[in-house]
């Protein structure tokens, strides 16, 4: 067991209640269970999000920033063998720790304890990150390997939502870095864990690249109003002045890939990470979608317009004849004001991209206010009917309250909604079917409730049809509200 300096308990709302750090790393086994595991799940449940140590700025810090710690869970046989949390042990959490920092490959981004997705790749837990930080290796039990740049073909970070071919198992991503400018990479990775492709984009100026689409023949970039602003959070007159200098220069130009080195190499040394977030919302620019071939370059993209608002999440996207289809999580705007992520109500929306006439068309899918939508996994750039997100019932010091899992049949409009009562706050859920070859609802939806009553968490197991409850597995601690996780079954691992 690990104890780090405890976090206060401040004004800044995502450094309280759920979204406040655990302070222990802990390991448990044999969990009760409510209910009944399914015989067929036989793997990992892993989930990852941010948990600072120590003592932090309340007004500087951003739920985006906490050093990434990692939660999982190992189901097999109708049982939940054990729960165990550990941080990612980048070179600042080994130093607040107390232990040696074992280190690594450099070249693979900014040393920064991964916090956003966690994935299985080639026998490998990868836990990873965007904005030009390094992937993290953690062992099936979440101990951390150390840093990977992909033996050795990462260049300067990677993405936190990478897409997994079906077909082929390849994982694709767009990556950014607030180093390399108005250059976003598309990469292709194989299942042996090396990058075989590498396509280098100019968009017009650098943007927050969240998340991507893929379909069977295309790549789709989002590029949205959120802009780099390095003094968004000075006050001086003559620092700001030259905070918009570097702001412009720094947007539309690449650093020198020997100094991006060296700032890579010197990030192990520094202090603690990112101390604030350098963007803004940026309504004077173009919302845009571009439409790349798979194998194509930067040259084959075209560019398209969209109404003015974000994207962090798609749910899915495919192919339709002459048009993409592409659903989205729309939110009306981000970073707007105060600690406020995401103000407003975002909503699942569908845009119809038609190559032939050159214009996109967008309608709603439905208007229940949601994040973090899942499809199944098998269903990826492909024609599907249900995905599964978060439902948010209403706001509290600005932030959205979770309280149910959705379920939207995008062919009919409806929606399903399992709601958790009074008290009990879901995360993301992940879908698993129950074959290889199973229906596209056959199977459970699983993820953290959080209850205020007992400050601690479970595992909710829901049938993917009906939506009702299958198993609970109750663990002896609380997991923060966090980001993404995957199921990973142990023949992957």
């Amino acid at each position: 067991m690990t104890t780090a300096v405890p976090v206060r308990e401040t004004e800044n709302p995502y450094l309280n209640g759920n979204f406040a750090p655990v302070r222990e790393e802990i390991t448990a086994l044999d969990l009760d269970v409510t209910g009944t595991i399914p015989e067929y799940l036989d793997g990992r449940y892993l989930r990852i999000g941010p948990n600072p140590i120590g003592e932090v700025d309340p007004a500087r810090y951003h739920w985006f920033l906490g050093s990434g710690m990692a939660h999982g869970l190992r189901l097999r046989d109708g049982r939940a063998h054990w729960y165990r949390n550990r941080w990612v042990r980048s070179a600042d959490v080994a130093r607040k720790l107390g232990e040696p920092w074992r280190g690594g490959p450099i070249e693979g981004g900014f040393d920064f304890a991964a916090n956003t997705n966690i994935i299985g790749q080639g026998g490998r837990t990868l836990a990873i990150v965007e904005a030009g930080a390094r992937p993290y290796e953690l062992t099936d039990e979440l101990e951390t390997v150390g840093p990977s740049d992909f033996c050795g073909t990462l260049f300067a970070g990677y993405s936190a939502h990478p897409k997994r071919d079906p077909l082929t198992g390849e994982l694709h991503a767009v990556s950014y870095n607030p180093m390399r400018g108005n250059i976003v990479q598309y990469t292709v990775t194989g299942v042996d864990g090396k990058v075989r492709r590498t396509v280098d984009i100019r968009l017009r100026a650098q943007t927050m690249m969240h998340d991507f689409s893929l379909t069977e023949k295309y790549v789709v970039l989002y590029d949205l109003p959120v802009a780099l602003d390095f003094g968004s959070k000075l006050h001086s007159r003559p620092a700001k002045t030259v905070a918009t200098l570097l702001t412009r220069f720094a947007e539309r130009h690449a650093a020198p890939d020997f100094f991006l080195r060296a700032a890579m190499r010197g990030s192990a040394r520094g202090g603690g990470g990112p101390s604030g977030m350098p963007y803004r919302w940026a309504p004077e620019r173009q919302a845009r979608v571009g439409v790349m071939p798979r194998e194509g370059t930067a040259a084959d993209i075209r560019w398209f317009e969209v109404n003015s608002c974000y994207v962090f999440h798609p749910l899915n996207a495919y192919d339709d004849g002459d048009q993409v289809v592409l659903d989205i999580v729309r939110h009306a705007s981000v970073f707007a004001s105060g600690h406020a992520l995401v103000p407003g109500h975002p909503t699942l929306d569908r845009w119809t991209v038609n190559l032939t006439a050159g214009k996109v068309a967008e309608e709603r899918i439905d208007d229940t206010s949601q994040e973090f939508p899942r499809v199944d996994e098998r269903r990826v750039g492909r024609r599907y009917r249900y995905g599964y997100s978060v439902g948010f019932s209403g706001e509290k010091e600005g932030i959205s309250e979770p309280n149910a899992i959705l379920k939207v049949d995008v062919t009919t409009r409806r929606t399903q909604s399992h709601v958790f009562g009074a008290g009990r706050e879901p995360g993301e859920f992940v879908f698993v079917p129950t074959s290889a070859d199973a229906a596209e609802d056959d199977g459970v939806v699983m993820g953290f409730v959080y209850d205020k009553s007992s400050d601690r968490s479970d595992l909710v197991l829901l049938d993917g049809q009906t939506m009702e409850t299958v198993a609970t597995v109750h663990l002896p601690a609380r997991v923060p509200h966090g980001f993404h996780g995957n199921w990973v079954p142990t023949a992957e691992d």
